[in-house]
């Protein structure tokens, strides 16, 4: 791996546009853009919507009223933008927006230096606001060196293919946004050629045997061994039972854990732009196996090269998405660590060793510039930016101590957004109901957050809300892991659902049952690899609500096809809806009716195949049409 990279770039051959523009959360009075330029520059904007008055942001009221900015590295700076309008922006109507950079002394537009930014037709990026969210996108799992297209690829196209009137109203990605901690060996190999050329400084790693992470980004035997430098856990489990300590951090099929906010940083780069593999290419292109590695990660190694190289060629078309698509995003365990808070064991592990706690607190910091900052600005405290860009500039231990307790202390990572129906989203992960053994699986919330929504939900007619997991799981699946708790093996299955802690379950229970919360559910969830549709009847109370769980994933991934395919078939042997074992289930009080897919084989459910979920909703926020859009072009309709 090349370390002196960045001696033999000049900073002018580096793209000026690392990353984005994405757009965020877009009401009639804010539009929010994020994005990365290579060095500290000047922005303006306008908006333009058909057949009306443009509207221009120059640089000065950008700087004083709508921007802020952090210093990621020497060579990557994030502008984030959430402009606030004195006059309502038009429904249903195109609205274009032009992004200036000043570079070289001159202003450029982004989408003269990236012309594919646009679609055919269209001489800006654009969007359209719509009161009445009539359709939408989802999904979640974008694992980028799993080998299937990509979701936001097959997104891309249906943007592309539909006339903007028909345009979905926003993408919902529901967790597992980047894979922090399945990194593949190239990629791994790749983010350290990148963050040499990118120049970020050394930051010092607390308890472990690598002193910092320049140590930890230039020595090649960290790759398929950075479980040698994790704690061990208290806990004991293994996937076999065999009784092994194991660290933390590790799963049975996940190796190479980011560490540093570096890493973090850079691997966001790289998942949404094609800018750095564009600009490195012959660095990806020579990368190599380590012949002393053993033969088995050797073959993994050109596997994988093979399925990120066609991952980044089409990087392009997610990118053009993104820029075009209001997109709200939510973590799950996969954007910070696998089995993230899943017991308050592991809690208890994770958060009382340096190492450990850093690593979290350096994702949840990466999560939170790149991520929920576009979700709800108004949600983040105004220091925030300010004290990562000191950190990451100067790396003061006690500081960065300081900002990860911060964040782990954090309230709000839950958000809504004000579309009808409205976009309420969950954080299923940090407020977490621990069990009364602390090996067991926690609830996904605690009473008090349950409590919390149960106030946001009342009143309303219907509601758009995002689990992360999916709310109505595969009874068999749930059942499988419920087995597996009970003989203190949570872990081996990843045992996170609504069902699993008995307090969560029937608090969630109740919500739906009052006579006060919406007429209408529809459930968006992603996280399990596979996509399905329920429809939820209540056996009692409320008879006339309606809830739907529509789960699409993964975007990039897949569940073991065989596995998922006897799973499908015991499943509906044995939790038919008619079923007596269904009375012995904690969601006895409800009748689940599994939709069929339109060309399902011998009654199939579970659809298995990378892609992206639409749902098109009616004036009441019932769904009329669910569609699996398989990024291999097949597309799988639910019949409803």
């Amino acid at each position: 791996m090349k370390t002196d990279t960045a001696n033999t770039l000049p900073q002018n051959q580096l793209p000026l546009v690392l990353c984005g523009p994405l757009l965020r959360r877009v009401t009639n009075h804010t539009v929010t853009l994020w994005l990365v330029t290579s060095y500290p520059t000047r922005v303006q904007l306008r908006l333009t919507p058909h057949l009306g008055i443009p509207i221009v942001f120059d640089a000065d009221h950008l700087e004083q009223h709508h921007c802020q900015r952090i210093c990621l590295a020497h060579h990557a700076h994030v502008l984030m933008l959430n402009v606030m309008l004195s006059s309502p922006l038009p429904f249903n109507t195109w609205i274009g927006y032009e992004l200036s950079l000043l570079h070289h002394e001159q202003w450029v537009s982004i989408h003269t230096l990236h012309p594919d930014l646009c679609y055919p037709g269209f001489s800006t990026p654009g969007f359209i606001l719509q009161k009445q969210v009539n359709k939408l996108l989802h999904g979640s799992c974008r694992k980028p060196h799993f080998p299937a297209q990509d979701g936001l690829v097959r997104g891309d196209t249906e943007l592309m293919n539909t006339p903007i009137q028909d345009w979905p109203t926003l993408l919902m990605m529901s967790g597992d946004q980047v894979y922090v901690d399945d990194v593949a060996a190239p990629l791994l190999t790749f983010i350290h050629c990148a963050i040499a050329v990118l120049e970020f400084k050394n930051e010092p790693l607390p308890g472990t045997s690598v002193l910092d992470s320049f140590s930890l980004h230039t020595h090649s035997e960290y790759c398929y061994k950075r479980e040698t430098l994790l704690p061990i856990a208290s806990r004991v489990d293994d996937t076999v039972f065999r009784g092994v300590r194991k660290p933390i951090f590790t799963s049975a099929n996940a190796q190479n854990h980011l560490v540093s906010l570096a890493e973090m940083f850079t691997m966001y780069l790289l998942v949404w732009s094609p800018a750095l593999w564009q600009h490195l290419e012959h660095e990806f292109d020579t990368l190599n196996a380590d012949p002393n590695w053993t033969e088995a990660n050797q073959q993994c190694f050109n596997r994988h090269k093979i399925a990120l190289k066609q991952f980044a060629t089409t990087l392009p078309q997610a990118r053009r998405f993104l820029a075009h698509l209001p997109t709200a995003m939510m973590f799950d365990d996969h954007d910070i660590t696998d089995d993230w808070n899943l017991t308050a064991e592991w809690e208890y592990d994770a958060y009382g060793h340096p190492f450990s706690k850093r690593i979290i607190g350096n994702a949840l910091i990466a999560y939170t510039v790149c991520q929920h900052w576009g979700n709800a600005p108004e949600q983040i405290p105004k220091h925030w930016p300010k004290k990562i860009d000191q950190l990451l500039q100067q790396h003061d231990p006690q500081a960065h101590s300081n900002l990860i307790d911060e964040l782990l202390d954090f309230r709000r990572w839950a958000y809504q957004w004000p579309t009808t129906p409205p976009l309420i989203v969950l954080d299923t992960r940090t407020h977490r109901w621990h069990a009364e053994k602390l090996h067991k699986p926690s609830g996904l919330m605690d009473f008090e957050s349950l409590q919390k929504l149960h106030r946001e939900l009342q009143h309303k007619n219907s509601v758009l809300l995002v689990s992360p997991a999916p709310m109505f799981g595969v009874k068999l699946i749930e059942a499988i892991q419920k087995l597996f708790s009970m003989f203190d093996h949570a872990l081996v299955v990843d045992a996170e659902n609504w069902m699993a802690h008995k307090g969560t379950a029937k608090t969630m229970m109740n919500i739906f049952h009052h006579d006060q919360t919406p007429k209408q559910f529809v459930i968006l969830s992603g996280d399990v690899h596979y996509s399905f549709v329920y429809d939820v009847e209540l056996r009692q109370g409320n008879s006339d609500q309606e809830v739907w769980q529509i789960t699409s994933s993964g975007l990039i991934n897949e569940f073991p096809k065989t596995l998922l395919t006897w799973f499908d078939r015991l499943n509906r042997w044995l939790y038919a809806p008619h079923s007596p074992l269904n009375w012995f289930t904690k969601r006895r009080n409800l009748k689940i009716i599994p939709r069929k897919p339109a060309d399902a084989q011998r009654a199939q459910r579970l659809v298995n195949q990378a892609g992206i979920g639409m749902v098109k909703l009616d004036d009441k926020g019932r769904p009329i049409q669910v569609v699996q859009l398989g990024s291999n072009g097949k597309d799988i309709e639910f019949i409803l």
